[in-house]
C-alpha cells in the first residue's frame, strides 16, 4: 500500500516520536480556541441584548431578530465543540427510540441556550412554546421538521370521525384546529428557523433522519410558575375544509390538522450532559 511504501527505509525513530510542538503551532491552536470562544461569547452577548426586555409574549424588534439570526446562521459545529462522531450521535442498536442528549450552555429568566444532540431516528415529539420566541439552528445533519400554528379564522365543525392514536382516545371537545406551517426536510448548512408566540410554527416536532445537532435559543425559557409549561400533542390529519371562502387553488396550499393535548410521551428520553465546548462568560 502507498503508506507502507512511503515508510520503507525510514528510521523508526522518525515515526515513533511525536513531533515537538513549536511556538508557531501553539500560537495557531490558541488563536483557534480564542476564535471559537469569541463566537460563543458573541452569541451569549447578543441574546442578552436582544432579550433584555424579555417576558412572556415578548417578541424582539425585527432588527434584533435579524441580528441574532445572523449570529446563529454563521455558527458551525466546531464552534461549540461538536462533531457527528461523538457518542451522543451513535445509532441505537436495539428497538425503540434513541436517547436524546441536551447540552446546557446558559439559562436565566430572560433566555436559555442549549444544544439537542439526536442520533439517527431520534424524535422530539410535537410540543409548544407558550409566549416564547425561539431560534433553532441546525448545526449538522438532516432533520424533518413539522410545525403548526393555531387557526381561528377558518370556519369548521368539531371532528366526528377521528380514530384513536398511540393509545389515546379521541375527545372531540378537546381537539383544536391548527394549520401546518412547515413539513419539510432540512439539511445543514441552512438558515436558522424562528418561531413566535402565535406564528412561525409555534408547535413543532423534530425527527432526525441522520445524526443531528440543534442549537436552541428560547426567549424566555419554559417556566411553570410563569405559565410557560411545555405541552405535548397528538395530531390527526384533517381533510381540506370547505365553506371557508377560499378558491380551490388557495385551499390546496393550506393543510390542517386536529391537535389534542397528551401527557409527556413515555418513550421520550432526554438526558443532560456536560457541555465541553468553549466556555461563555456570564458577565
Amino acid at each position: 500500500m502507498g503508506i507502507e511504501t512511503t515508510l520503507d527505509g525510514r528510521q523508526d525513530k522518525e515515526y515513533c516520536e511525536l513531533p515537538k510542538e513549536t511556538n508557531h503551532s501553539r500560537s495557531k491552536k490558541s488563536r483557534r480556541r480564542q476564535k471559537k470562544s469569541a463566537t460563543v461569547q458573541n452569541l451569549f452577548q447578543t441574546c442578552k441584548e436582544v432579550f433584555a426586555s424579555g417576558a412572556t409574549g415578548f417578541i424582539p424588534p425585527p432588527a434584533d431578530v435579524e441580528r441574532l439570526r445572523l449570529v446563529l446562521d454563521r455558527m458551525k459545529p466546531e464552534d461549540v465543540g461538536l462533531n457527528p462522531e461523538m457518542p451522543y450521535f451513535r445509532p441505537k442498536v436495539n428497538k425503540g427510540l434513541p436517547k436524546i442528549t441536551y447540552l446546557h450552555l446558559h439559562e436565566c429568566e430572560k433566555f436559555s441556550i442549549g444544544i439537542f444532540c439526536l442520533p439517527p431516528s431520534g424524535v422530539i415529539p410535537l410540543h409548544n412554546h407558550p409566549g416564547m420566541t425561539v431560534f433553532s439552528k441546525l448545526l449538522f445533519g438532516t432533520m424533518h421538521i413539522k410545525s403548526y400554528d393555531w387557526t381561528a379564522d377558518v370556519p369548521h365543525d368539531p371532528p366526528t370521525n377521528l380514530h384513536p392514536s398511540q393509545g389515546y382516545a379521541v375527545e372531540p371537545s378537546r381537539v383544536k384546529l391548527a394549520k401546518v406551517k412547515v413539513d419539510s426536510d432540512f439539511t445543514a448548512p441552512c438558515n436558522t428557523s424562528i418561531l413566535y408566540p402565535a406564528a412561525g410554527g409555534n408547535m413543532h416536532c423534530f425527527t432526525a433522519i441522520t445524526a443531528c445537532a440543534v442549537l436552541d435559543v428560547l426567549g424566555p425559557p419554559y417556566s411553570d410558575p410563569d405559565g410557560r409549561h411545555c405541552t405535548y400533542y397528538l395530531d390527526f390529519p384533517c381533510p381540506s375544509l370547505s365553506g371557508n371562502g377560499q378558491s380551490d387553488a388557495e385551499e390546496k396550499k393550506e393543510v390542517y390538522a386536529w391537535l389534542q393535548e397528551r401527557e409527556k410521551p413515555d418513550e421520550l428520553d432526554v438526558v443532560g450532559a456536560l457541555y465541553r465546548g468553549p466556555k461563555l462568560v456570564e458577565n
